[in-house]
């Protein structure tokens, strides 16, 4: 049994991108845009490998609702879009102006600006003004990782059984090892330790960029 994921270098890592989906003119032009206009907070954004993960788990699960956490430039939530059913509808909570402007431009250009509902507004407020009823099929997490237990536990509720919840970042560029942990990384060990506890919920946590969980409502 192997016991240990492959050590990815710039040369392997190329290798899988040549031999996975790759980004199309409009998404390479997104990343692009993005570097060129936030290069400071550019490596926000998701990797390509994680982009075709959530569009093809929206379709391998026929998610019609999703919702997501921290949008960005709106890479991700293009890439949950285009994997939703015709009538599938995408929740989108960010605080930013500046960063979903340049996610609205993309949406409207990729033809799926009719399926996602923008909120700027603060995360929390926003889902605890959501319905209570377990109606999500999919929901993404990628925002300030002091509040992911709190984002987590207001979604695993309104998630229905069999519906999946995916958290970035659960490896704080190996962060969470460090015996002095900053508040970002301390906040995602205790995120980890917290949901590998949860009963509501079945998980694995795979190496994929900077680390994903994906989680199954049971």
């Amino acid at each position: 049994m192997t016991r240990k994921s492959a050590q990815l270098d710039e040369q392997l890592h190329e290798y899988l991108l040549r031999h996975g989906p790759r980004p199309d003119t409009l998404q390479l032009e997104l990343i692009e845009d993005t570097q060129r206009l936030l290069p400071d907070s550019a490596d926000m954004q998701i990797s390509p490998e994680q982009a075709s993960l959530l569009t093809l788990l929206a379709k391998a699960i026929r998610a019609e609702y999703a919702v997501e956490v921290g949008t960005f430039t709106g890479y991700s939530a293009l890439a949950i879009a285009r994997g939703l059913g015709k009538d599938g509808r995408l929740l989108c909570c960010d605080v930013s102006t500046e960063y979903t402007d340049v996610a609205r431009h993309f949406w409207h250009r990729a033809g799926v600006s009719e399926r996602i509902e923008l909120r700027l507004a603060p995360a929390l407020d926003t889902l605890r003004a959501l319905e209570n009823a377990a109606v999500i099929d999919l929901s993404f997490i990628d925002a300030d990782k002091t509040g992911y237990i709190a984002y987590w536990n207001e979604i695993v509720p309104r998630t229905r059984s069999g519906g999946f919840i995916v958290v970035d970042n659960v490896l704080a560029g190996g962060r969470v090892l460090h015996e002095r942990q900053d508040e970002s990384a301390h906040a995602i060990h205790e995120f980890n330790r917290y949901a590998l506890r949860d009963q509501r919920v079945e998980l694995t946590m795979l190496p994929i960029s900077d680390g994903i969980t994906l989680a199954r409502r049971r």
